[in-house]
C-alpha cells in the first residue's frame, strides 16, 4: 500500500518543466500588455481631463466603465475558458484590447474614448482567468499559489511600464503617438499566442465536454457559487484589491498632486513605489502560502488592517499635507493589496474540480473589480460634491473594507470545513491497495 504525499505529483498532474514555463510565459506576456493598457489612464488622468474637457465624475467614468465591462465579463469568460480553451480566449482578448488602445489614441471626443475603454476592458477581462487556467493545465497543483502570484507579479510589471515608460512617452511625444505606439505590443503578443501557445501538454488532454446549452451553464455557475471557498475567494479579492487598484488606476496621481501638493515627478515616484512593493510582496506571499497554506487568511486580513490604518493616518493627519514619510509608508503598504487579492484564488481553486476552475476563477475575480468600480465612482461623486475634499472622498475605502471583512469572517468557518473534507477525500483516493 502506498500513500501519495503532499509534496509529490498527484496522478493526472501536469509535469511542469521548461516547456511549461515557455508556454505559460506567452500567456503571461498577454496579461502583461493588458495591464499596461488597463493602467495607462492612471498616468494620463489629468491629461484626459484637459483633452476631453471633463470634470472628476466624468473622468472617473472612463475607469468605471472599463471595470464594469471587466467585472461583467468575468463569469462569461470563465465559462468560455472552460468551454473553448485558453488559446482561443486569449487570442480574442488580445485582439480586442489592442483595438481598444488604438481607438483611445485616436478618439476625437469623450464618447468615442469611452467606447474605446469599454472595448479595452472587454479584451482585458479575457486575460487573467486564461492565464490562471493555463497554469493549472501546465503545472502541478502544488505550484498553484506560486503560479498565481507570479502572474500577478507580471501584471505589476506591466503597471510599472505604464507608470515609467508610457508616462514619459505621453509627455514627450503627445497623446496619440504614445497610445498608438503602445498598441504595437498588443499585436506582438497576439502573434505569439496564435503561433506558439498550446492549451495543455501532450497526453494531458482534458475530457471532451459536449455543449449542453443554457442549463449546463446555469449548473456550472450554481455549483461554483455553492462552494463556500468560491464565495470566500470572491470576498477576499473584493476586500484586498481595490485600495491599490483605485490609487493606481485613476485617483492616486490627482490625490498626490492636488491634495498633497507634490510635483508630478514625485507623485510618479510614489506610484512606482506601490508597484515595486507589490512585486516584492508578491514573491514573499507566494512562498509563504506554498509552504503554509493556513497563512492565507491571516495574510489577507493583515493586509486589510494595515491598509486601513495607513489610509486613516494619512487622511486624518492634522497638517495641510501629510509628511513624505507617511506617504511613502502608505504607498509601500498599498503594494501588498495586489498579492493579497491573489489569495482569493487559493480559496476558490481547491473548492472546485478542474472542469469548473475557469468559472470559479471568474466569480472570484469579479470581487476586486466590483469594489474598485464602486470606489472609483464614489470618490468622483464625493470630490464634485465637496469641492475636491480628498479626505472625505477617500473615506469610501473604509465602507467597502468593513463590508468585505464582515463577509470574510462569516464564510471562513464553512470554507475551512469544506476544504478539510475535500482534502480527506483526496487522500483516500490516493491510497492504492495491491491485489492479493
Amino acid at each position: 500500500m502506498s500513500v501519495t504525499s503532499a509534496h509529490t505529483t498527484l496522478p493526472g498532474d501536469p509535469p511542469g518543466g521548461r516547456r511549461a514555463v515557455a508556454v505559460w510565459s506567452i500567456g503571461v506576456a498577454v496579461y502583461f500588455v493588458a495591464v499596461i493598457f488597463r493602467t495607462s489612464l492612471g498616468v494620463a488622468g489629468l491629461d484626459a481631463a484637459d483633452r476631453f474637457h471633463v470634470n472628476a465624475s466624468a473622468l472617473s467614468t472612463f475607469s468605471i466603465l472599463q471595470l464594469l465591462v471587466y467585472a461583467g465579463m468575468q463569469i462569461p469568460v470563465g465559462l468560455l475558458v472552460d468551454r473553448l480553451g485558453t488559446k482561443k480566449v486569449l487570442s480574442i482578448g488580445a485582439a480586442l484590447f489592442t483595438v481598444g488602445q488604438l481607438g483611445f489614441a485616436f478618439s476625437p471626443s469623450y464618447g468615442t474614448a469611452l467606447a474605446s475603454r469599454a472595448l479595452l476592458g472587454c479584451g482585458d477581462a479575457m486575460t487573467f482567468i486564461s492565464v490562471l487556467r493555463l497554469g493549472t493545465r501546465w503545472f502541478p497543483a502544488r505550484r498553484g499559489p506560486q503560479v498565481a502570484q507570479f502572474a500577478g507579479l507580471a501584471g505589476m510589471a506591466g503597471n510599472l511600464v505604464s507608470t515609467l515608460v508610457l508616462a514619459r512617452l505621453l509627455h514627450g511625444v503627445g497623446w496619440t503617438p504614445a497610445f498608438a505606439g503602445s498598441a504595437v505590443a498588443g499585436a506582438v503578443v497576439l502573434v505569439l499566442v496564435l503561433f506558439f501557445l498550446r492549451d495543455h501538454p501532450e497526453g494531458c488532454e482534458p475530457e471532451p465536454s459536449p455543449h449542453r446549452g443554457a442549463a449546463y451553464v446555469r449548473r456550472q455557475i450554481a455549483a461554483s457559487w455553492r462552494e463556500p471557498g468560491t464565495r470566500l475567494g470572491l470576498w477576499v479579492h473584493f476586500t484586498t484589491q481595490f485600495p491599490a487598484m483605485v490609487f493606481l488606476l485613476l485617483w492616486g496621481l490627482p490625490f498626490l498632486v492636488q491634495a498633497q501638493g507634490l510635483t508630478r515627478a514625485t507623485a510618479g515616484e510614489l506610484l512606482t513605489l506601490v508597484v515595486l512593493s507589490n512585486m516584492v510582496v508578491g514573491l514573499v506571499y507566494g512562498q509563504v502560502v506554498a509552504r503554509h497554506h493556513g497563512a492565507r487568511l491571516p495574510l489577507a486580513l493583515g493586509t486589510v488592517a494595515a491598509t486601513s490604518a495607513l489610509w486613516a493616518a494619512t487622511l486624518a493627519y492634522p497638517a495641510e499635507h501629510a509628511p513624505m514619510w507617511l506617504l511613502v509608508v502608505l504607498c509601500a503598504v498599498l503594494g501588498a493589496c495586489g498579492p493579497a487579492s491573489m489569495l482569493g484564488f487559493d480559496f476558490a481553486r481547491p473548492a472546485n474540480p478542474p472542469e469548473r476552475q475557469g468559472t470559479a476563477s471568474g466569480i472570484t475575480n469579479m470581487g476586486g473589480f466590483v469594489a474598485s468600480m464602486t470606489t472609483l465612482f464614489a470618490i468622483g461623486v464625493l470630490l464634485d460634491a465637496t469641492g475636491d475634499d480628498y479626505s472625505v472622498a477617500f473615506s469610501a475605502v473604509f465602507v467597502l473594507q468593513a463590508l468585505g471583512v464582515t463577509q470574510i469572517l462569516r464564510l471562513r468557518g464553512r470554507a475551512a470545513r469544506r476544504e478539510r473534507e475535500r482534502l480527506v477525500a483526496s487522500r483516500v483516493e490516493t491510497v492504492h491497495v495491491p491485489a492479493v
